[in-house]
């Protein structure tokens, strides 16, 4: 129903083109890693997986489930809660793990938050938290790069320009883009797993920020 209502709603508020690498694929218990911008991007990238046939389980800030009518959709949806910071934080690769044990394709931000910036200007992928190794890791998944740019041209900034941005969006239309990028497989070494990914899913948002015509974009 997310995906859904995500594939309806943006197109009405942007303009959303997709692109993928000649070998980009999504198997069936599949990681997608993406970068994370601005708090519309994941219904950009749930469009756009949508247009491809993917409805992806997500994993987001346990915060959203405290939303009425939000949180049974989430639940409903098979999307797994990231309780950040607290003894229950491990939890959410076991529901990840889970979901991809079924078949199911989980969209991770490995980043684990928003950037500073408050301007509408692109922002390249900050550093990665270990749950995405950790993750592909103990299950052997495939790792598909993901990478999205103009969901800052929606929504960015202070809580009143994110509304002003929104109530705007559907006269201004911005171009909005997500490129999938080749599965990776992740190397047994932390570090070298992770800059491995880091640097992939950075490569498909310079990809991305190109296609809307980003000024030069540099990553983080």
């Amino acid at each position: 129903m997310l995906s859904h209502i995500a594939a309806v709603a943006v197109p009405a508020f942007a303009r959303l083109t997709v692109t993928a690498d000649p070998d980009a694929v999504l198997r069936p218990g599949s990681v997608i890693v993406a970068n994370h911008t601005s708090l519309s991007d994941p219904a950009v990238v749930l469009a756009a997986l949508h247009r491809l046939g993917v409805r992806p389980a997500v994993l987001a800030t346990a915060g959203l489930w405290r939303i009425p009518v939000l949180g049974a959709a989430l639940t409903r949806e098979g999307f797994v809660p990231v309780h950040r910071g607290g003894p229950r934080a491990a939890q959410a690769l076991d529901g990840a793990a889970a979901a991809l044990a079924d078949g199911r394709l989980v969209l991770i931000y490995p980043e684990g938050g928003l950037p500073v910036r408050r301007d509408p200007g692109e922002v390249g992928p900050g550093p990665f938290r270990s749950g995405l190794w950790r993750l592909a890791r103990s299950t052997g998944a495939p790792v598909v790069p993901l990478g999205q740019a103009g969901a800052r041209r929606l929504v960015s900034g202070g809580p009143v320009k994110q509304i002003a941005g929104l109530l705007t969006a559907p006269v201004r239309r911005p171009a909005l883009h997500v490129h999938l990028g080749a599965p990776l497989s992740l190397a047994d070494d932390r570090v070298t797993a992770t800059e491995h990914a880091h640097r992939a899913v950075t490569a498909a948002w310079r990809t991305a920020a190109a296609r809307i015509g980003a000024p030069s974009p540099v990553a983080v």
